[in-house]
């Protein structure tokens, strides 16, 4: 993303000399070390979450360029196609029924764990398939080893069941 290298080395030095103590019947223990850089909680990992998450949006755009991964395409004349949303920490992946789309996405998923170091919580997440059998999306489901999802189901403090029943996948496994 083009930051300066004195930038870098501040944040470098922000998440990799933190300290902590504790106040023991009012006053503060020795300092120590945190070993696992920010933790919850620090007024920086807001922002460096947002960073990564920069990281993935462009990670998924290239294999959407490349034509490996293919969107859900929206509309009739001037169709736009969505692969992913993002909102906070929460991502949305949408695309058509591939079993190539499957493993790019867990491609993706699996590079982005490797270069940011940061984990894709797998068992939080789902796999909702619409206008598709449960037999498949329960498969496609235990190749990510995900859960499997039912709409609608909540996200954003909204219910998408509504917007997403609209959609239909095509029959492409």
């Amino acid at each position: 993303m083009n930051f300066l290298t004195l930038w870098r080395k501040w944040i470098s030095e922000c998440v990799g000399t933190t300290t902590t103590s504790a106040l023991v019947n009012g006053s503060p223990t020795e300092e120590l070390p945190i070993e696992r850089g920010l933790q919850q909680g620090d007024p920086l990992s807001p922002f460096l979450f947002l960073l990564a998450n920069e990281g993935f949006n462009v990670m998924m755009m290239s294999v959407v360029e490349a034509g490996l991964y293919h969107g859900y395409r929206v509309g009739t004349h001037d169709c736009i196609s969505l692969s992913h949303l993002q909102f906070a920490d929460d991502t949305l992946i949408l695309g058509v029924k591939s079993w190539v789309n499957l493993r790019y996405m867990r491609a993706v998923m699996i590079l982005f764990e490797q270069v940011f170091g940061l984990k894709v919580n797998l068992h939080k997440s789902m796999l909702t398939g619409i206008n598709i059998t449960t037999s498949c999306v329960s498969e496609a489901a235990s190749v990510l080893n995900c859960r499997v999802g039912t709409l609608p189901f909540g996200t954003w403090g909204c219910l998408l069941g509504v917007m997403l029943a609209v959609w239909s996948f095509g029959n492409l496994f």
